[in-house]
């Protein structure tokens, strides 16, 4: 399992999501309670364009620990990616909350709400 979770960080890093999402899965399914691995193969889901699938795995991270600030975050960017706008705000916002300082949450927060409100007023 170890050796999947390296290898899957390796091509991750490398732009290899695709990749790295299957040797990932090997790794999840090996350790599924593991929240590196379940962070990991999210991350390259999303990196992947699979934001359904991406969604699903940041989903079950935010409900097994629903202080995991990054799993809101992600999860939140793979609703909005999915066009799922307002659906997304609720767990970036908890994002923020709990990482204020992150402006990359911050960002993706105003992005959505700035979108929501364009979407209400067109």
């Amino acid at each position: 399992m170890y050796d999947w979770y390296i290898r899957g960080l390796e091509l991750l890093a490398s732009g290899s999501p695709d990749a790295a999402a299957a040797l990932l899965r090997h790794a999840h399914r090996a350790e599924p309670g593991s929240a590196s691995v379940r962070e990991a193969l999210a991350r390259a889901l999303f990196d992947a364009h699979r934001y359904d699938e991406a969604e699903e795995i940041f989903g079950a991270a935010a409900a097994t620990d629903p202080a995991d600030d990054y799993a809101c975050f992600g999860l939140g960017l793979a609703r909005y990616r999915r066009g799922q706008v307002e659906a997304a705000l609720e767990p970036l916002a908890l994002a923020v909350a709990m990482r204020p300082q992150r402006q990359d949450y911050v960002e993706a927060l105003r992005q959505a709400r700035a979108t929501v409100r364009a979407r209400r007023m067109a």
